[in-house]
């Protein structure tokens, strides 16, 4: 399973998971570690904020993990088949032990604000 984790400073976890142009990918190794196998450093208009469809490096991924996205993010990842994940964790690595140690987190019961960062990050730009 390979994990895509947002962080543009390549050091801790980031939110705004759709404006995130660069993450941590990292694989489960044999003895259940999260092993960093690639970063990624998109550039602008590959992040799913200006993302206009088609293939993306992220497809390679089945989860993401950001500390804040919106709900329009959350839906557009599941159709990618990419189940998108908030974490609190601000080291990108541990960020995916507690997801493999503890699944998802309960969602949000307003999931159209979801990252309690005190705005919304679901608007929509019309952008497939």
């Amino acid at each position: 399973m390979i994990f895509a984790v947002a962080s543009q400073n390549f050091r801790t976890v980031t939110g705004h998971a759709g404006k995130s142009r660069r993450f941590f990918l990292f694989e489960v190794a044999a003895d259940g570690e999260p092993a960093e196998i690639d970063r990624l450093d998109l550039p602008r208009d590959m992040s799913f904020h200006e993302f206009q469809g088609g293939p993306h490096p992220l497809d390679r991924a089945q989860v993401i993990l950001a500390g804040s996205a919106g709900a329009g993010f959350i839906r557009k990842m599941a159709e990618r088949g990419i189940t998108a994940v908030i974490t609190p964790h601000s080291d990108p690595a541990e960020a995916v032990r507690r997801y493999l140690a503890e699944g998802a987190p309960a969602p949000d019961a307003d999931a159209d604000h979801a990252g309690g960062c005190g705005h919304c990050h679901c608007h929509e730009h019309g952008h497939a």
